[in-house]
């Protein structure tokens, strides 16, 4: 692992206990982590208390979960799943990346469940409050009332919403910009983590009855197994791997003055890098923490979209990059569907997918996997997944020779390639919000190192980075 200090020592982070402004800050720190402590106390309790939390590996009612380390060093992955009410189910996958990224990835795991579910709660009390108080608002209201422009044009606006999309998404969309926002405020100030280099990918999901939110940072996946008109199963992609070479993220990028390039013995992944500073080159556009990217274009604002589910719909997978690397999506679904058990799914996934790293990378290091498959029908985990009988198995799988996966070398220094134009109809795929198929921003191809290095600073300069960084993998 790296760490976020110079290699000869004499340069130092800026938050570290060597430089000045460090050492204010962690005098600032010993009355925080006082606080901090207690905080910690009450959101174990309210962990303690939630029914059927899972965040090792094993199956409940509805899910089978699934980690395995890597060959990278500690494994950064995270994983959990519980149901909070009735017919409300959450599940998420957490990718960490750089030296702390295990703490972030877990910490995030932790708390951003309890954010969206407080949020969600307020949402709720504040959305009956609003209609009772319009309710009242509309009996007392004078018919010759002037109703100015704007406000009918907000209403048009909100109905327009509402008819578009229902009411659970609405409120919950909100939530989860509010809970993702805060979640990564408490990241900035934590006092014993440090997010300044270390950050997390999440793509969580809630479902309440038919209703499927999603709400997804990073370039982990969530996929969806569902039959076709034939009842021929299929694989749904319900994220896109949020890129930095998308051009919606590579715009924000470099108007923020970060810049986004890719090194020359791996053209096709595109990374973020400091203005002047050739670090970190973080291969993603979203995340929660990496805060030396964060006022350079790097966000952690969720994109979330919904999707009304329906009797065909069979099962969601949310994993993180280590499974994507080396299995296309309709790969994942079919071995999903033709484990022996619902609640063995996760660690057949997972255990395919690393045979899949040893078959076809055998010189490269196996990056850590964290699967959790979310069954949507009421049949029991132990009862056999669905299985046609046309559908290959993962040994089938990996017999089949190579597939379209291509991955680059482990480079870590090259020149400067600025990104091709994007054809219009990459484009247009990336502004749909559902319904993206098979593609992602980067389909099949690997994430190598999710961070390259880290960015060098030296003390009383102004904290202006250095041209090189110690290296860092992820």
């Amino acid at each position: 692992m790296g760490s976020c200090l110079s290699a000869d020592g004499a340069n130092s982070h800026p938050y570290s206990p060597t430089s000045p402004s460090g050492a204010r800050r962690h005098r600032k720190n010993k009355k925080q982590g006082l606080r901090s402590s207690s905080f910690d106390a009450r959101r174990s309790e309210q962990l303690r208390r939630i029914p059927g939390r899972m965040f090792f590996n094993g199956a409940s009612g509805v899910a089978s979960l699934f980690t395995q380390q890597g060959k990278k060093g500690t494994n950064q992955d995270a994983m959990i799943n519980f149901g909070s009410r009735t017919d409300t189910v959450f599940c998420g996958v957490f990718d960490g990346h750089g030296p702390f990224g295990h703490m972030v990835a877990k910490r995030v795991r932790d708390s951003l469940p309890l954010k969206l579910s407080a949020h969600w709660e307020v949402n709720i009390v504040s959305e009956d409050a609003s209609r009772e108080n319009s309710r009242m608002g509309s009996m007392n209201l004078d018919e010759t009332t002037p109703f100015c422009v704007d406000e009918e044009s907000g209403a048009s606006m909100d109905l327009g919403e509402k008819e578009k999309h229902p009411e659970i998404f609405l409120t919950l969309k909100e939530s989860f910009l509010k809970a993702f926002k805060v979640m990564d405020k408490e990241l900035r100030m934590h006092p014993n983590i440090d997010c300044f280099c270390s950050g997390t990918t999440a793509v969580t999901l809630v479902k309440q009855g038919q209703d499927l939110i999603i709400g997804n940072v990073g370039d982990s996946r969530a996929i969806l197994g569902t039959r076709d008109q034939d009842d021929s199963l299929i694989a749904v992609q319900l994220t896109v791997d949020l890129k930095p070479n998308l051009p919606k993220e590579a715009e924000r990028i470099k108007q923020c003055r970060g810049r986004v390039f890719a090194l020359q013995d791996e053209p096709e992944v595109s990374r973020i890098w400091l203005p002047n500073c050739d670090s970190p080159g973080l291969a993603m556009a979203r995340a929660f923490g990496d805060f030396c990217l964060k006022d350079f274009g790097l966000i952690s604002v969720p994109e979330v979209t919904h999707r009304r589910l329906s009797e065909k719909d069979e099962f969601v997978v949310l994993a993180t990059d280590g499974v994507w690397d080396v299995l296309s999506n309709k790969e994942v679904v079919d071995i999903v569907a033709s484990s022996p058990t619902r609640s063995s799914a996760s660690r057949v996934l997972v255990e395919t997918a690393v045979r899949a790293w040893r078959s076809k990378y055998p010189t490269s290091k196996v990056d850590d996997c964290a699967v959790v498959c979310l069954f949507l029908n009421s049949n029991p985990i132990n009862s056999p997944t669905s299985k046609s009988e046309d559908q290959p198995t993962s040994e089938d799988l990996l017999n089949m020779g190579p597939t379209e996966l291509d991955r680059s070398g482990t480079l870590r220094t090259g020149p400067e390639i600025l990104p091709d134009e994007i054809d219009e109809e990459t484009a247009d795929l990336v502004e749909k919000p559902t319904g993206y198929g098979d593609w992602s921003a980067l389909e099949g191809v690997s994430r190598v190192n999710t961070l390259l290095t880290l960015p060098r600073y030296v003390a009383g300069k102004d904290e202006k980075p250095s041209k090189s960084g110690q290296k860092a993998r992820k």
